[in-house]
């Protein structure tokens, strides 16, 4: 079997003055890399922490961040990724909740309250500058008790989180070669490619990209928060000939009418994270002349699953536009019946699940709605968990997200259900409204859903927002558009 981990810490031996990252304009080497991951460990082992004990580390994408995951990956340690872009307050309630021996954050994110929550557990802090010290008053572990990962030590990751409560999930570091299998799949390049990465370090996309990125030797660009002119400007001098993101990153970058020059060594973009509308990759390719190429994948999988790739497109383009592609090498993939369970045949619709032999002998269920043709295309339709039962009548969230979408003004919109009284649920809408047009009303927009769709699935309410909350991946936070309803209708 191969060991990743083993790969991984050889790599951080490799040629000392390559660039593995840059940020800000700042070059890091494998040598800084080396010694920051070095430096992280070493200070665990000193606190006697021991390699299967609970270490939290909260998440941003930078290059020390990365380096200190890389540190624990290489040395075996166990770890359990936290996110960064939440307040001070609710990083502390998981620092205090984790069962944590050691927390490693960014300087800045030692707020008083995280300092608090972190009483009788170890505090690193990573600098700016490449260095990481103890953090005063943190400097040595307490009687605990602590969580041990004393069965096979790996990786906790959130899962996405967009449909509610994130929840952890175990990684075992034998699974991490599905990392690399799921982010190299498609390309043979005899050199890597260098990648600007877009997926959070914290999630499962950012992590694979950085074992992965660590293994093949392949040079990464890192950016706190995905934005459009940092992103360009990588690309100019970095020339890649792919990129890639979810559909969020094709639009905002239609919508600054980045000019296609400064995309001329781009050949494709590969994508996931969530369905590409047809729409918009039409709108994308005939602009840059760049081919999309999508992929679908999950946490629960440690990765990609299913994806198109060159040659499928080559081949498909036209006649399967919308699908997610073809399940990847190795992996098995069926609908089954979403109140049975029973396998369907070709060109149903039901829940998918997929056989990964990397992460478990059985079927892993997915609350994805989908279809497999008889081409073994798959074609996602929607969220088997998302339906909003009214009085009775189902309602599809992304039925009336469509519409709303639909009106020129209109650039995402997110529909969540609302507890009532006397149906049971009912319909909200969020819409961001596309700058540089005139904003939409709430009544123009709920005449357009009167018009398009039948009367259970019309909104009650429909809220037009300068911008949806999202995650750390770029979905629209469904949770936090939920709690903006309530709050409005605890505070009338």
């Amino acid at each position: 079997m191969i060991d990743i981990t083993a790969q991984v810490a050889a790599a951080l031996r490799g040629d000392p003055d390559t660039a593995l990252f840059d940020y800000q304009g700042r070059a890091w080497t494998r040598a800084q890399v080396a010694a920051l991951a070095t430096r992280v460990t070493a200070l665990l082992d000193q606190a006697g922490v021991g390699p299967d004990d609970a270490v939290g580390v909260v998440v941003r994408n930078r290059p020390q961040h990365a380096a200190a995951m890389l540190g624990l990956i290489s040395s075996r340690r166990a770890m359990t990724t936290l996110y960064a872009m939440q307040s001070p307050e609710a990083l502390a309630r998981d620092v205090r909740e984790g069962g944590f021996a050691a927390i490693i954050a960014d300087t800045r994110d030692w707020s008083d309250p995280v300092r608090t929550a972190a009483d009788g557990l170890l505090g690193i802090r990573l600098a700016a500058d490449g260095t990481a010290d103890l953090v005063p008053g943190r400097d040595r572990i307490g009687p605990g008790p602590f969580r041990h990962f004393t069965a096979e030590p790996g990786i906790e990751i959130l899962s996405s989180g967009t449909t509610g409560k994130p929840k952890r999930i175990l990684f075992p570091f034998r699974m991490l070669v599905r990392a690399v299998e799921s982010v190299t799949a498609g390309h043979n390049d005899a050199v890597p490619e260098p990648e600007i990465l877009t997926w959070p370090y914290g999630g499962i996309g950012g992590m694979c990209n950085l074992v992965a990125s660590a293994v093949i030797g392949r040079h990464t660009t890192l950016f706190d928060k995905f934005n459009v002119a940092e992103w360009a400007d990588a690309v100019r001098r970095r020339r890649p000939r792919w990129v890639s993101g979810p559909p969020a990153v094709a639009r905002m970058v239609l919508d600054a009418q980045v000019p296609k020059e400064d995309l001329a060594s781009v050949e494709c973009f590969y994508g996931g994270g969530a369905p590409m509308p047809p729409a918009l990759q039409t709108e994308f390719e005939e602009t840059y002349g760049i081919k999309v190429i999508w992929a679908y994948g999950a946490t629960e999988f440690c990765g990609t699953v299913v994806s198109w790739t060159p040659a499928l497109y080559e081949r498909y383009r036209d006649a399967k536009l919308g699908a997610m592609g073809k399940a990847l090498p190795g992996i098995s993939l069926r609908v089954v019946d979403t109140v049975t369970g029973a396998p369907l045949p070709a060109d149903r619709e039901g829940y998918l699940e997929a056989l990964v032999p990397a992460v478990s002998a059985d079927w892993i269920r997915t609350t994805d709605l989908a279809l497999i043709d008889a081409d073994g295309f798959v074609f996602h339709r929607g969220r088997g968990d998302g339906a909003i039962l009214r009085g009775g009548f189902k309602v599809l969230p992304e039925k009336v997200a469509a519409v709303l979408q639909s009106h020129p003004a209109v650039l995402d919109a997110a529909v969540v259900g609302l507890a009532d009284h006397r149906l049971g649920q009912v319909p909200v809408a969020a819409v961001e409204a596309r700058a540089g047009m005139p904003v939409p009303t709430e009544a123009d927009l709920l005449a357009l859903a009167r018009r398009e769709l039948v009367a259970h699935h019309v909104p009650i309410r429909v809220r037009v927002m300068e911008a949806l909350p999202r995650t750390a991946s770029l979905k629209v936070d469904l949770a936090a558009v939920r709690r903006l309803f309530e709050e409005e209708t605890i505070h009338g």
